[in-house]
C-alpha cells in the first residue's frame, strides 16, 4: 500500500520509467520539501528515499513531520465524542479566522490543542483587537482628518524610524522563519508589526495633531506612515490569511500587493482610502457564541465537548506517593498570562526563601486580585515546564468537578513551607 501511495508524489507530476517525463515533474521534483503528519515519518524518511535511490531518482530536499492538533489535550476521536469538524469551525468563525488560528498555535515541534473557547479567545485577542480594529481606526482617521486623501508630506520625527525599521525587517524575518518551517512564527512576526502600528497611534496621537493647524503635514505623514506599515502587513498576511488581506489592500485602494513592493517603505500608491471601511473580526461574546455552538451541533447531534467519564487511576505504592513533595505556599502576587487569557501566573513562597513561578490554568474561574494572599498548597518537585513561553516551577492543587465547571483551591492555614502528607 505504501508503495502505491508514495510513489503518487512523482507518478501525479509525470514520471515516466523510460525517462520520457512530463513537464511538471521536470519542473516540480525534486520536492523543496514533503509536509507531512509526524506518525508517517518512517514512511517518508526510510521506505520512500530507498525507492528513489532504487529508480535513481533524485530525494526530497527536506521532509518536515509536522505535529497533531489536538482537542484539549488529547486526540480527536469518535468514539470519544471530542471531534470537531472544518466545516462548523468555518460556519461559526469564517475560513480566515480557522486558517489563522490552526497556523498560529501550531508550535514547530509539539503538538498544538484547539477548542471552541481557545478560538474564540484568539479572534478576540488578535483578529479583533490587533488586526480589525487597527485597519478600521485607522481607515475612519484618514477618512476624518483628510477625507480619505493620502499623502506623505515627509514631515518625520524620529518616533517614525522605529516604525519603518520594523515594517522593512519584517518581510525577511517572516522569509527566515518560513524557511525553517515555523510558520506560527512566521504569522508572529507580522502581528509583532500590526502591533506597532497600534503603539504607533498612542506615540503620535493623531487626534491631537489635528486640532493644531500647523501640524496638517504631521498628521498627514503619521496617517501616511500608518497606512503604509498596515499595508506591508496585510501584502505578507496574503499567504495565511488571502481574503482578509485582500479585503484591507481593497480598503487602501492600492494596487501594490507584491512583495516586491516591501523592499522600500513608501510604496502605498492610494489617491483616497475607502469611505466606509469594512469591521474584518467583530469581537464575539464566549457565553453567547458558546450557546449557539451547543445548540446548533445538538440539533445535528454532534457533542460540543467530550463527556469527561469518572477516571480511576491505577493503584500506587506508598514509595510512589513518596515521591511528591507538597508543600504549603503563599501567593505573593499574581498577573493573567500576556499570551493565554485562561492562564494566572503566580509568585509563590514555598518557606526558606524559595519562591517558585507557577502558572495554572484557573483564570476562568480566579482572578489575580482573589489569589493575592492566598495559602495554597503546591507540589514543589515536579520539574519545570514552559506554558505558553512563560516557565512554570510547580503546581496549585486544586479541586475540579468532572466536567470543569467548578473548581477549588487547596487552600492550607499553615506556615509557608510546611510539609504536606
Amino acid at each position: 500500500m505504501w508503495i502505491d501511495a508514495l510513489s503518487n508524489y512523482i507518478t501525479g507530476l509525470g514520471y515516466d520509467v523510460d525517462g520520457n517525463h512530463g513537464e511538471k515533474y521536470k519542473k516540480y521534483w525534486p520536492a523543496d520539501i514533503h509536509i507531512i503528519g509526524k506518525d508517517i515519518v518512517r514512511f517518508h524518511t526510510i521506505y520512500w528515499p530507498i525507492m528513489l535511490m532504487a529508480l535513481d531518482v533524485p530525494l526530497p530536499k527536506k521532509v518536515f513531520g509536522h505535529p497533531w492538533l489536538l482537542i484539549g489535550d488529547g486526540k480527536m476521536s469518535k468514539s470519544k465524542g471530542n471531534v470537531i469538524y472544518a466545516e462548523d469551525l468555518v460556519k461559526f468563525f469564517g475560513v480566515d479566522a480557522v486558517r489563522y488560528f490552526c497556523l498560529h498555535e501550531m508550535p514547530f515541534a509539539q503538538d498544538g490543542s484547539i477548542t471552541w473557547e481557545l478560538l474564540i479567545e484568539r479572534c478576540n485577542s488578535d483578529l479583533a483587537n490587533v488586526l480589525g480594529n487597527l485597519v478600521k481606526r485607522s481607515i475612519s482617521m484618514s477618512n476624518k482628518y483628510f477625507n480619505g486623501k493620502v499623502e506623505n508630506p515627509g514631515c518625520r520625527e524620529a518616533v517614525d524610524e522605529e516604525l519603518i525599521s520594523l515594517a522593512l525587517a519584517t518581510p525577511k524575518k517572516v522569509e527566515e522563519k518560513m524557511d525553517q518551517v515555523r510558520v506560527g512564527e512566521a504569522v508572529e512576526e507580522i502581528f509583532t508589526l500590526l502591533k506597532r502600528c497600534n503603539k504607533y497611534i498612542d506615540e503620535t496621537a493623531p487626534w491631537v495633531l489635528a486640532k493644531d493647524e500647523s501640524k496638517q503635514d504631521r498628521l498627514a505623514t503619521v496617517m501616511y506612515n500608518l497606512l503604509e506599515g498596515i499595508r506591508f502587513a496585510a501584502v505578507l498576511l496574503q499567504s495565511f490569511i488571502p481574503e482578509t488581506a485582500e479585503k484591507i489592500l481593497d480598503q487602501l485602494n492600492t494596487s501594490e500587493r507584491s512583495l516586491d513592493s516591501l523592499e522600500s517603505f513608501g510604496h502605498l500608491n492610494t489617491e483616497k482610502v475607502v469611505e466606509n471601511p469594512e469591521n474584518l473580526f467583530a469581537r464575539i461574546d464566549e457565553k453567547e457564541m458558546m450557546e449557539r455552538i451547543e445548540k446548533e451541533l445538538s440539533a445535528q447531534n454532534k457533542p460540543v465537548k467530550e463527556e469527561k467519564p469518572e477516571e480511576k487511576k491505577e493503584e500506587i505504592t506508598f514509595d510512589d506517593f513518596s515521591k511528591i513533595e507538597l508543600k504549603v505556599g503563599e501567593v505573593l502576587s499574581c498577573e493573567k498570562h500576556p499570551k493565554a487569557d485562561k492562564l494566572l501566573v503566580s509568585q509563590i513562597d514555598v518557606g526558606h526563601g524559595d519562591v517558585r513561578q507557577i502558572v495554572s490554568g484557573i483564570a476562568t474561574h480566579f482572578t489575580p486580585e482573589d489569589m493575592k494572599g492566598k495559602k495554597v498548597i503546591v507540589v514543589t518537585n515536579l520539574k519545570p515546564a514552559k506554558l505558553r513561553g512563560v516557565e512554570s516551577q510547580g503546581m496549585i492543587l486544586v479541586g475540579e468537578t468532572p466536567n470543569d465547571e467548578e473548581l477549588a483551591l487547596a487552600l492550607c492555614d499553615l506556615p509557608n513551607g510546611s510539609i504536606v502528607r
